[in-house]
């Protein structure tokens, strides 16, 4: 088959199980299913040839056209268990098109639990890719307290710092981190499409603070919620 080489893609993996917020991807966040805040930014963006959405539900999918992306087939059911990864999902999707004969220089793997994703940082992530030898652009942000500060609590319920010799040192004069923002992660296509974890390979795209959060249980969902909220009179009365 005649290979048809485009630009970009993007696939938003979503699978139906979630054990901690049943149907977590379609469920309703502010009057629309959570997936549909992904697609609808994704879209906007007009950066790619084609959203695609890689799921094992035929809900998912219904819904997920509904909002204007495509699902031309339906993820294998042993690549949305418990045990299988975004990755293991978006790595199959590729494998099929390029079976079908159509190949892509670029590929953002977008995540269906982002409602606070912007098209100007998909457009950030894209432009710093493109004008770099990187194989990688991805989303993060700041962390919220310096992490030389943290502490666990051990087996015995007592404290323990992981990193002792800072405490006594200011806040300020401690170098920032930063974490995985969970949003989007751009990549290079023409080689090996592994992970391959944080390095000198990735360029970061720094999103505030408060267009970060996970939603990974109940707790998350409602402040997420807040969050979209309080983000949504913000623009209405001031603007950012």
């Amino acid at each position: 088959m005649t290979s048809n080489k485009k630009q970009s893609i993007a696939i938003i993996p979503a699978r139906i199980g979630s054990k901690r917020i049943p149907q977590k991807n379609i469920k309703l966040f502010h009057g629309k299913p959570l997936i549909a805040y992904s697609i609808e930014v994704t879209l906007k963006s007009g950066l790619f040839d084609r959203v695609i959405v890689s799921t094992d539900s035929d809900e998912i999918a219904k819904i997920a056209k509904s909002y204007g992306a495509e699902v031309p087939f339906m993820r294998p059911f042993e690549l949305a268990d418990d045990h299988a990864s975004s990755g293991d999902a978006v790595k199959f999707t590729i494998e099929k098109l390029q079976a079908m004969g159509t190949n892509y220089q670029y590929l953002c793997t977008i995540y269906p639990t982002a409602p606070f994703l912007q098209a100007k940082y998909l457009k950030e992530g894209f432009h710093a890719l493109n004008n770099s030898d990187a194989h990688q652009a991805f989303s993060v942000t700041s962390m919220p307290f310096p992490i030389q500060r943290t502490f666990k609590i051990t087996s015995d319920n007592r404290c323990e710092m992981f990193t002792p010799e800072f405490f006594g040192t200011r806040s300020q004069d401690l170098e920032e981190a930063y974490q995985d923002a969970g949003q989007f992660y751009w990549q290079r296509l023409n080689r090996e499409t592994e992970h391959i974890g944080f390095s000198r390979d990735c360029i970061p795209i720094v999103l505030p603070r408060y267009l970060v959060q996970d939603i990974d249980t109940p707790e998350d969902w409602i402040q997420a919620e807040l969050l979209f909220y309080a983000i949504q009179q913000r623009e209405k009365n001031n603007g950012f």
